[in-house]
């Protein structure tokens, strides 16, 4: 039986141009590696799964590569690329911070740092969660940082950017890492179905994009777990079902019982959603999102806004049409006001029932106002 390796492990990019939605900083650093402008110490931040660790083995790859590319990649040929591959390389040294971040951690390192490298011209000293040293690691591994031998580049990674002390910070050419956009990750896994031989809808990859909330890796887990569930065959519906998210559609009706003000309905969609276990908070927080994506499309230059499949997005525009932007603004403060009350309520159901009660009023509302400022 053939071993499974998850997708996080079995994709993770191997070039510069493989790193998924971090264009910006692998061009400079290619750039950097062709100008032979590269800085001896880095520091990669931003939340996790965007690609801060990855992108440093490819650097530590790159740099040590006896034949890179004409687009400044690894060959993947060469002894230094194979033995890198193998996880056998005598360049690269990876340390991570959260569990060995004593002084005497950062000793063992500095007396390495001496040590030129046996292959290649380059040792690359990869910190994981730099953030987590102690101050006296800190202190000790501030000099060797400023004036590091030629042969020794530095690259920390770090989550929490702001516990670095400033005297690190200083001595560093800091990268921030974006958050990965919604359709960098759909398209990315759709890729990897392509590969797989899997077959999914694009809509189920958006929400999958949309849960991972920018991280990749969180992604790729997701997507393991949906096709352990769904097998060969990726669906919108077993996507929410699997992760117990709310379909769309019932935000859908409940805005359009709204402006039919129709309360019966509303009440029997919220009853429908409570026996189906959704969480009544969460169903308010996504009905507000869902008011806030209708006023997003009301404007040709903030759509671009809309993190959604395309059936959901022309539906969304759809919807959006008919409704005016003030309507819009009186739903989002009534949903606004309930989340806000929701946690000291005591009767929290009663309380969603009667925002809905408000939300299939507000028509009638503006209605009035409009007819006094006309008399």
């Amino acid at each position: 039986m053939e071993e499974f390796i998850v997708s996080a492990r079995k994709y993770r990019p191997q070039t510069f141009e493989t790193v998924v939605g971090q264009k910006s900083i692998t061009s400079t650093l290619k750039s950097a590696i062709k100008t032979n402008h590269l800085a001896q110490s880095f520091l990669f931040c931003g939340s996790r799964g965007v690609g801060k660790t990855t992108t440093a083995r490819i650097l530590a790859k790159t740099v040590n590569c006896f034949n890179p590319t004409e687009e400044i990649e690894a060959c993947d040929q060469c002894d230094s690329c194979l033995s890198f591959n193998e996880g056998a390389s005598l360049n690269v040294y990876e340390l991570d911070a959260a569990s060995n971040n004593g002084v005497e951690d950062i000793r063992s390192l500095i007396d390495q740092v001496r040590i030129a490298p046996q292959i290649g011209t380059r040792k690359v000293y990869i910190i994981d969660e730099v953030h987590m040293l102690s101050s006296a690691a800190f202190n000790a591994f501030l000099k060797t940082l400023e004036e590091p031998p030629p042969h020794a580049i530095f690259i920390l990674a770090t989550t929490e950017k702001h516990k670095i002390i400033p005297t690190i910070l200083s001595r560093c050419q800091i990268f921030d890492f974006n958050r990965i956009k919604v359709k960098d990750i759909a398209d990315h896994l759709a890729n990897i179905s392509v590969k797989e031989g899997i077959e999914a809808e694009a809509e189920a990859l958006h929400l999958i994009g949309q849960k991972a909330d920018g991280a990749l890796r969180d992604a790729l887990s997701i997507y393991d777990q949906i096709v352990s569930f769904a097998g060969n065959k990726i669906t919108l519906a077993a996507v929410l079902e699997n992760l117990n998210i709310l379909d769309y559609d019932y935000y859908f009706r409940i805005v359009e019982a709204a402006m039919k003000e129709d309360i019966p309905a509303a009440i029997l969609l919220y009853n429908d959603i409570q026996e189906r276990g959704f969480d009544g908070h969460n169903f308010v927080v996504g009905l507000a999102d869902h008011y806030r994506n209708l006023l997003v499309c009301k404007d040709v230059r903030t759509a671009k806004l809309l993190e959604v499949g395309e059936s959901v997005e022309n539906r969304y525009i759809e919807q959006a049409k008919i409704l005016d932007s003030d309507y819009i603004l009186r739903c989002l403060t009534v949903l606004s006001k309930t989340d806000v009350e929701y946690k000291a309520s005591k009767n929290q159901r009663l309380l969603v029932e009667l925002a809905l009660m408000q939300l299939c009023s507000v028509k009638q509302e503006l209605e009035k106002k409009k007819d006094s400022l006309t008399q």
